[in-house]
């Protein structure tokens, strides 16, 4: 058990409430000697129990990134209860350990939950070296204008596409509704309404590529008739009269010609998608 002798020399004299940095040096030696159980469980939470206004303090530092001050505590608890499951009192003082592996789940935390568009960690990395660099360029005496990707790149000693990135990244970390008014006009567009859409006519073209060879293999009368009824508009009595043929005759041969000219473009899709599984497979 934790008891007032235990608490740091400072805190008594003082008799500070709140003291973040308690004297649990006796308990978590006791505690590596242990294998589970009860004694471990209560042992535990009495030393998390005492870390956790140092926890409270470190979860603070991240208050202003976004994030609710109490989630963030959650984060800063569960980093300390890690952080006494792990110690190893023969590496040193708890407090030198307790502290980075708490720091590390708050990182952790937002680098993995708190982006709306997920980035790679090389990328993120990139944003904070560049943000530090913006911010410590903008400072310096003298400067009044945003610093150049060259500015940036030499003070970080990274290249001009990795500053690139990392500017690209800084803008990452939300991301902006479809329904975003991007005009203050009342009669001004949305960002969805600047996105492109799928044109019609790229069904048209790939439908009349496919169709070219079957044409080809037609006859000279078939592909005739075809040109004049689906290109010339021509009904089909017309035709008939312009090549001197029966109207049903016409018919047929538009429905036959046209059956054929599908069967030619299905069987030149099939035969592209098996060169592709073959170019894969090999």
């Amino acid at each position: 058990m934790l008891t007032d002798a235990t608490a740091p020399a400072a805190s008594r004299r003082t008799g500070r409430p709140h003291d973040d940095a308690p004297d649990t040096k006796a308990a978590a030696a006791h505690l590596a000697t242990l294998d589970g159980g009860p004694e471990y469980d209560l042992l535990c939470e009495e030393i998390v129990t005492a870390w956790l206004p140092m926890a409270n303090r470190l979860a603070g530092r991240f208050r202003n990134k976004g994030e609710n001050l109490e989630d963030l505590r959650q984060v800063a608890a569960m980093g300390l209860i890690k952080a006494v499951n792990r110690y190893e009192p023969e590496r040193g003082a708890f407090e030198s350990y307790a502290v980075p592996t708490i720091t590390g789940e708050l990182r952790r935390h937002f680098r993995d939950r708190m982006w709306d568009v997920r980035v790679p960690r090389r990328v993120q990395e990139l944003r904070n070296k560049v943000r530090v660099a913006r911010r410590d360029l903008m400072e310096q005496p003298g400067a009044d204008a945003e610093p150049s990707t060259a500015d940036l790149a030499e003070h970080t000693g990274l290249t001009e596409a990795e500053v690139r990135d990392g500017l690209e990244a800084l803008t990452s970390y939300s991301a902006l509704s479809l329904d975003a008014e991007i005009s203050a006009d009342p009669d001004g567009f949305s960002l969805a309404d600047t996105l492109g859409a799928s044109d019609p006519a790229y069904d048209f073209i790939t439908d009349r590529e496919a169709a070219k060879a079957g044409l080809r293999r037609l006859p000279e009368r078939e592909r005739t008739i075809l040109y004049l009824r689906f290109f010339e508009d021509m009904t089909q009595s017309k035709i008939a009269e312009e090549l001197g043929i029966s109207q049903m005759h016409v018919s047929r041969l538009i429905t036959t010609s046209c059956a054929r000219v599908r069967a030619e473009a299905v069987r030149g899709d099939e035969s592209t998608e098996q060169g592709t599984a073959h170019a894969k497979a090999a």
